[in-house]
């Protein structure tokens, strides 16, 4: 535990990637692997279930610490991390009282990490308040600094730290000396920390294939320039981006699996594409996008957000917000790995393959390639992407590989230009980790008459300077208080961009938009200048 601790002081106290590398490398080869697999498992973003209510953990601290409620929800705004401001308020080992019972621990003294996940940690959720309370407070007596800090981000649920996946598969590189896509791939999917895990992610044989595991997703950059740089566009494959589930459909040993780019396994929410996949011979994986579609065409998102976290489909929400798989991309053949072979052959065998099973698999489509005679004519195309309901153009270099991650120079994202209103700063609210102390969540409205309705919240977007400003500006205009939150005079016009818009009852708008940011203050409106609420709506796509 003590040097999982020290390895994460190490990877938040700097910003320079080579440092990283260096400290993640130095760890796996010198950790134990029953370490190294919990160790990689936090690293990349995986926990397991938060272990004690937030409500009771709080209670807890205030009793150990001896600070009232208040004091607490004081602290915790002006720090804005729940796990970091237990860790301030509770006293030193060394000071607490002598009714702490550490003997409710199942060993006594410095312990590996992989003892206190496994014999602390995880069995922790399965005991009763009073027992859990009365461990909880003798890790607290137990430990110190860092490891505590750490302890607490782990039994709350919320550790990470500012590594990337990617950085991690290097450092693992590094010390292995395995190929990164490999270790990639292997880390894709359900696994168990475990030292035969971890071992098996080293092994130099790489002959290994669990039947369900995806491959790591390959993705595009945003074009940053005219396509024309890109050269002749004979040397481009051009598609649709479409806004939808980017997925891998699995189907290997009789089975169907499939997994979302960010690795949840979501065969269970889409029966009717697994349908359909069981026409596809064994060995295969496609790439594509899980989207709302109905008579040949894309519906809007927002029909595919209604079977989102449902746990029971309904005959009638199959009706409502039927969905298909598009797939664009071939990366397994006859259980054959082709991810190395150029985009024009698997497009050439991903054509093949789905035509071997239309039209009896309806679900199971493929994304058509966008003809164009020369760049004029594909933007042309591009800019009739909003009425397709489809984001932009993907562009692909014909003779690419499928690559691991984001590698600039062969696929290229060319979204369309975001919608943007001009709205009315009217709540603000503190942020979180190191904006703590200021205020950088705010809420924006638009004019419904005459009056101002909340429309979106943003916090990206405005530089470190402005923030500083807006923040003055909200403890000197703040007209009310509700908790955390500030009305303040409708006095800031800002600019807000977002990538999609669709009618919603859960707001007072009534409309709820997709990935909201602030794109610049507008020092030149005043709030009567701001947009309407009848201007929005008008910016919402026909009815399906």
């Amino acid at each position: 535990m003590h040097t999982f601790a020290q390895l994460y002081a190490t990877l938040d106290e700097t910003t320079r990637t080579s440092v990283k590398i260096e400290a993640l490398a130095n760890y796996f080869e010198h950790a134990d692997p029953a370490d190294a697999a919990w160790a990689l498992f936090f690293l990349i973003g995986r926990r397991p279930r938060q272990a004690v209510p937030l409500p009771a953990l709080r209670a807890w601290a205030i009793d150990a610490a001896g600070i009232p409620d208040w004091l607490f929800g004081e602290c915790y705004d002006a720090v804005g991390d729940f796990a970091e401001t237990v860790t301030l308020l509770l006293p030193e080992p060394d000071e607490w009282t002598a009714d702490v019972d550490r003997s409710v621990l199942p060993f006594d003294g410095p312990q590996p990490l992989h003892r206190w996940v496994e014999d602390v940690l995880l069995p922790l959720r399965d005991r009763d308040e009073m027992a859990q309370r009365a461990i909880v407070r003798a890790v607290w007596a137990t430990l110190g600094g860092t490891e505590r800090f750490v302890w607490n981000k782990l039994i709350t649920g919320a550790f990470r730290v500012g590594v990337s996946q990617q950085l991690v598969v290097r450092a693992l590189a590094r010390v292995s000396g395995i190929d990164p896509s490999t270790i990639a791939h292997r880390l894709m999917g359900e696994w168990h920390p475990s030292e035969a895990f971890y071992r098996t992610l080293l092994a130099r044989d790489t002959t290994d294939a669990n039947i369900s595991r995806p491959y790591p997703f390959c993705l595009a950059h945003p074009l940053d320039a005219d396509p024309e740089t890109l050269g002749t566009i004979d040397e481009w494959q051009a598609e649709w981006k479409w806004d939808g589930i980017r997925s891998q459909l699995i189907r290997r040993a009789g089975r169907t699996f499939l997994w979302s780019r960010g690795e949840e396994l979501i065969t269970d929410r889409f029966p009717e594409i697994v349908a359909s996949s069981a026409l596809l011979p064994d060995g295969v994986v496609l790439d594509g996008e899980v989207l709302p579609w109905k008579n040949g065409a894309v519906l809007p998102f927002a029909q595919l957000q209604r079977r989102i976290g449902r746990k029971n489909l309904t005959k009638a929400i199959l009706d409502e917000a039927p969905v298909a798989l598009l797939a664009y991309d071939l990366l397994e053949l006859n259980g054959v790995d082709v991810r190395d072979r150029p985009l024009e052959w698997r497009r050439t065998e991903l054509e093949r393959l789905i035509a071997t099973c239309a039209p009896s698999c309806p679900t199971l489509l493929i994304s058509p390639v966008i003809t164009a005679t020369d760049w004029d004519d594909l933007a042309a195309q591009w800019a009739t992407s909003r009425e397709r309901n489809v984001e932009g153009l993907v562009l692909k270099r014909r003779s690419s590989p499928y690559r691991v991650g984001r590698v600039r120079g062969d696929w290229w994202k060319w979204k369309v230009a975001p919608y943007t209103i001009d709205a009315v700063l009217i709540y603000a609210q503190r942020g979180s980790g190191k904006r703590a102390s200021l205020y950088t969540d705010y809420t924006f409205a638009v004019w419904d008459g005459d009056r101002l309705v909340p429309f979106a919240k943003a916090y990206s977007g405005l530089t470190d300077e402005e923030i500083r400003q807006v923040d003055a500006f909200v403890r000197r205009n703040t007209l009310e208080k509700f908790g955390p939150v500030r009305t303040v005079t409708p006095e800031l016009v800002f600019e807000l961009a977002f990538e999609g818009i669709q009618r919603s009852n859960r707001h007072k708008s009534g409309i709820a938009v997709r990935f909201p940011r602030i794109l610049r203050w507008r020092r030149d409106k005043r709030p009567a200048d701001a947009d309407t609420l009848e201007r929005v709506r008008a910016m919402l796509p026909e009815e399906p």
